[in-house]
């Protein structure tokens, strides 16, 4: 006699059937990462950091496809689209998946739902930047310039969309100081527009500015973290320097298409986190400027949703809005 519990059961393995096989063949072929930035920016970095650990982990290897544009949301929708089958990822970052969601209007897919979370990587602090030998020497000192000096109160970004560009706009309302945002094709292009005197400051990754700052072409007032950065102990946190409520890191990590089965999201999920506890990868991360930041799938799930809450009224309050 066939039971109504055997008959559940019985279609229970048969749903959970091909996720098993997909996870017992996982992988068998190369594993495509598209990344929302050119080859050699700080996604690629990261990748290639653990390169030889996973190829040697999961015995196939990776293929990374560059997918710039719209603040990694060009990414972000090839990898939402592509085939759930475990053979693509996307390096997504706070502007893709704490950004995002609010400051663009139209998206097609919902970068939450569409591409849930398989790994945090790591993140940066960013460094509030001004000229080196410009009139402003302190945080205190740029609040007063930009209060006095309203039509100079500019800072330049990335990009729309970007954590430098949102970083601006945060400093403004944390201070009560108009800023003007200048939007760069780049994190190289804006750094040189500090640099070249063309706006007054800029709040972007500590690594990109690194070498300016250590020849003094670039003053660094502050780091953007609640905490001081290991990599910069010296440098006091805008906090610190009188900032309310001052907490933004750029930080990185792995999605996967909705339908990847769970078994292949927490196969690679654990085995990026054990990658960025191995002493000599960690030191690599911290070499870059960074920090390893390393979670697991719900974890980093959890993590993207609170981003997206922190990050929804400050996109809202400064009126930005991109179609």
């Amino acid at each position: 006699m066939i039971t109504r519990r055997a008959l559940a059961g019985a279609a229970g393995a048969m749903l959970a059937a091909p996720a098993v096989r997909a996870q017992q063949g996982w992988p068998d072929k190369p594993i495509r990462y598209v990344i929302g930035g050119a080859a050699g920016g700080v996604s690629d970095i990261f990748l290639r950091m653990m390169e030889n650990r996973l190829r040697e982990r999961l015995g196939q290897p990776m293929v990374i496809d560059p997918r710039p544009g719209a603040g990694g949301m060009v990414g972000a929708e090839v990898t939402a689209r592509a085939a759930a089958d475990g053979y693509t990822f996307y390096v997504n970052h706070i502007a893709s998946h704490g950004i995002g969601p609010t400051l663009y209007r139209r998206l097609s897919f919902d970068p939450l739902r569409d591409l849930p979370g398989v790994a945090r990587i790591a993140a940066m602090p960013n460094v509030l930047i001004v000229k080196g030998d410009g009139p402003v020497k302190t945080v205190a000192e740029l609040i007063a310039f930009c209060r006095a000096n309203p039509a100079r109160a500019n800072f330049s970004s990335a990009g729309s969309g970007t954590s430098s560009h949102l970083s601006g706009l945060l400093f403004g309302m944390r201070t009560g100081v108009e800023v003007t945002h200048v939007p760069y094709r780049g994190t190289a292009p804006s750094m040189a527009a500090v640099l070249n005197g063309e706006v007054l400051f800029a709040i972007d990754n500590a690594p990109a500015s690194r070498q300016q700052v250590l020849a003094g072409m670039l003053r660094a007032l502050g780091v953007s973290t609640a905490r001081r950065a290991s990599t910069m102990p010296e440098l006091a946190t805008l906090q610190e320097q009188g900032v309310p409520d001052f907490d933004v890191a750029s930080w990185y990590g792995v999605v996967a298409p909705s339908g990847v089965p769970q078994a292949i999201r927490e196969r690679l999920g654990a085995e990026i986190v054990n990658a960025l506890e191995d002493p000599a990868i960690a030191q690599r991360v911290r070499d870059y400027g960074a920090e390893p930041w390393p979670l697991g799938p719900a974890a980093y799930d959890a993590f993207m949703r609170e981003e997206v809450a922190k990050w929804a009224p400050v996109v809202r309050a400064s009126g930005a809005q991109i179609d």
